[in-house]
């Protein structure tokens, strides 16, 4: 058979994988459940795993082809602890590397290029490339980072609601929204927020931007204390030469028109995805493979 090899983007919403042969061509394509691996991750190993079969369904290969193919899999979380190792000892593939996802976000945009990236999707993540060093800020998960993710903005925008509903701060139309959907009962909205996870309040960011864009008050102040985090995130990582910034995740798009000038200016459209960057360093994982047998 020919080799093959997987990259999986393990995201706080959903699981994305990709298989490819070592030309690079992409053979099949897969998702699965959300993979927080700080938080579940049990569930985040049975995600990877079922993206990466789903994948191989795809190409027209049987699932149980994963114990044979190599794999890298990008998850936020890897760099706490020991969660990298056991997540690779935990895999089933012939051969397994585990990096962060801020390494697949700035490989899929940049390639190996110079310059920095955040990734904005449930969780969120920065990194940078500069002479052929890394640097990253982030990652840390949703209880005590991940600012201007989406887990942060619907947390905020639920934890503002019920500042309104107790006459602290001045309601508004999002949070009498808000409210209305637990029917105007704030001990329904706690329960939720207790058993919630991170995907669970990210559910809430796509209001936060719509009711920001219409001028809602409270939604309006959430989005730009999450722009101020995200500036002093970039500013911590640019270099007076870089010229490169590129946003990344589902909720990059609804960011740019809040940037800075001066950020905005750096602006670089990606040249691919998280998942791209996965399969990239996918590839290269199978041939360093391939030469080390040689």
């Amino acid at each position: 058979m020919t080799e093959l090899t997987i990259g999986i983007d393990g995201g706080g919403s959903s699981c994305r994988a990709a298989v490819a042969d070592a030309t690079g061509r992409i053979l099949g394509r897969g998702t699965a459940g959300p993979s927080n691996i700080l938080s579940d991750l049990e569930n985040s190993l049975v995600n990877i795993v079922a993206s990466a079969k789903n994948a191989l369904s795809d190409a027209g290969l049987s699932p149980e082809t994963v114990s044979s193919v190599s794999a890298v899999i990008g998850v936020a979380g890897a760099n706490v602890g020991d969660y990298g190792e056991r997540i690779e000892r935990a895999l089933p593939f012939a051969r397994r590397r585990v990096v962060t996802d801020a390494t697949t976000a700035l490989q899929g945009a940049l390639g190996d290029g110079d310059g920095v990236i955040g990734a904005f999707g449930t969780g969120s993540v920065y990194n940078a490339r500069h002479n052929g060093r890394l640097y990253g800020i982030g990652g840390w998960g949703f209880v005590v980072g991940d600012q201007a993710s989406g887990a942060r903005l619907g947390r905020d925008l639920l934890e503002q609601s019920l500042l309104a509903h107790d006459g602290v701060l001045p309601s508004s139309p999002v949070t009498r929204t808000v409210l209305a959907e637990y029917g105007d009962d704030p001990e329904r909205l706690v329960e939720f927020a207790h058993v919630a996870r991170p995907n669970d309040f990210a559910r809430y960011a796509p209001i936060v931007f719509q009711a920001a864009a219409e001028g809602d008050p409270v939604a309006t102040a959430i989005v730009k204390n999450a722009i101020t985090s995200i500036g002093e995130s970039l500013d911590a990582l640019l270099w007076p030469e870089c010229d490169a910034i590129c946003l990344l995740g589902g909720l990059a798009k609804a960011y740019r028109p809040w940037l800075s000038e001066r950020h905005a200016a750096l602006l670089r459209e990606p040249k691919g995805d998280v998942l791209q960057g996965a399969i990239d360093l996918a590839i290269k994982f199978l041939r360093e493979e391939g030469k080390g047998a040689a």
